[in-house]
């Protein structure tokens, strides 16, 4: 029998899933990172990395078949010629590079990068392209051969391959998901020679190196594929594979993916979509969400107070309930104030009231994503705490007219293990294009 891992990073910790070749889930485990200094975090990446691998029981570790990595999206290093990192790690959330947005900006506006986007996911203080040029103008730059996402640095210490990534993580790089290359605009630039090739997620590209092999007890043959984001990844666990199937994510904000056969790219919204084999993962997220609901109830009271909401009935109450004022998806209003008022004395009635409110959100979502041309919604997944939630699943349902159920797996990892298993139709990694 052969398996298959995935591994997932993400913010506080990582964790590990490993499948059957049905898909079926025979292991995983957890570890967290705790307090770690920033220049500390590669080494613990590390240590984290061959823990989980090495926590896989024997009888499956010695027959591993292949191996994906996902990690968070636009969490970058400089790596220099042998691969270690030169800076430490700059984060998915990490804004200090905001200054280089209006440089990439100016040089969008010269006539000899005509070709290059008026907007783009590049032109954001946490994008992976943004970070590299803020890193040129540092002193440690001259040191620097590489610019690796997490995945491509934890999948290099298994295959020992520098300078591979996917399209997944890429995309925050500059990379045109539609022509499988980089634009001239971004190879015309000083910081061309450090890209990575670009290959599609689930490419097998190598064997786990000998040595790794041997530490781990895992087979020579053991291949290492390219991986994703840690957002895909999830999609990938839920179930979700035809055009029309979507991936709500209820956690802290409420973030929308839907499988469509056309591409759908909106900077005003926020919306863009990751290639997706031979279709289209299209997203918007808004800013309401759990975070909100956390300002008001415990989770005790979240559910004690849900079992009480009658969900058949309409809340009269609307809301727009948010933490902060400014909202970019479904309404695009960067000054949009929460409105939570009027609050009722009655903590269900409070409680229906704002779920409601976030299910027609959700809905409004949908609803732009299909009318910017996405495929037309079918049924939807759902990630997150607060798939949990039984009452705001039926008020879901009602305001979106399509079946709800629940991911199936909650895990990011599972998706990998999947990516790994050959979820995505790849080509070889000789087929594909790179600078």
């Amino acid at each position: 029998m052969t398996f298959y891992a995935g591994v997932d990073f993400g913010t506080s910790g990582a964790r590990i899933a490993v499948v059957d070749a049905k898909g079926i889930l025979c292991h995983q485990s957890s570890r967290t990172f705790g307090t770690v200094l920033e220049a500390a975090l590669p080494d613990c990446w590390q240590e984290t990395l061959f823990s989980l691998l090495r926590g896989i029981e024997s009888p499956q570790r010695r027959e591993l078949a292949a191996i994906a990595v996902n990690g968070t999206s636009a969490t970058v290093l400089l790596c220099d010629a042998i691969g270690n990192p030169v800076l430490p790690p700059l984060l998915y959330n990490d804004a200090r590079a905001a200054s280089a947005v209006e440089g990439l900006r100016q040089l969008f506006a010269q006539e000899r990068y005509h070709n290059a986007p008026g907007q783009h996911t590049v032109l954001s203080a946490t994008s992976s392209l943004v970070k590299l040029l803020w890193w040129s103008e540092q002193p440690a730059f001259t040191q620097a051969r590489y610019l690796m996402h997490q995945a491509d640095w934890l999948g290099f210490l298994l295959h020992g391959r520098l300078g591979v990534s996917d399209y997944h993580n890429s995309l925050k790089l500059g990379y045109d998901v539609v022509q499988l290359s980089y634009p001239d605009w971004l190879t015309s630039l000083a910081i061309a020679p450090l890209l990575p090739q670009v290959i599609a997620p689930g490419t097998p590209i190598g064997p786990v190196q000998p040595e790794v092999a041997a530490h781990l007890n895992i087979p020579s043959h053991c291949r290492v594929c390219a991986g994703t984001t840690d957002s895909i990844a999830a999609f990938l666990a839920s179930g979700a594979t035809e055009p029309g199937d979507a991936v709500t994510s209820l956690g802290s904000t409420l973030v929308l993916k839907l499988l469509s056969r056309t591409r759908v790219e909106n900077n005003a919204y926020g919306i863009y979509s990751h290639r997706l084999g031979d279709r289209w993962l299209v997203g918007g997220a808004s800013n309401t969400g759990g975070a909100v609901l956390q300002q008001f109830f415990t989770p005790s009271e979240l559910a004690t107070l849900s079992d009480r909401i009658p969900t058949e009935q309409a809340s009269p109450l609307d809301y727009y309930p948010l933490l902060q004022p400014g909202e970019r998806f479904p309404t695009n209003n960067p000054h949009l104030l929460p409105r939570l008022e009027p609050r009722p004395s009655d903590p269900v009635a409070f409680l229906h009231g704002l779920l409601e409110s976030m299910s027609r959100i959700e809905a409004e979502g949908y609803r732009l994503l299909q009318t910017l041309g996405a495929t037309p919604l079918t049924q939807i997944f759902t990630a997150g705490g607060g798939a949990e939630n039984a009452a705001w699943t039926a008020l879901r349902s009602r305001h979106l007219g399509v079946r709800v159920e629940r991911s199936q797996q909650p895990e990011a990892a599972y998706g990998t293990a999947r990516l790994a298993l050959g979820l995505l139709t790849t080509p070889r990694l000789s087929e594909t294009r790179h600078l």
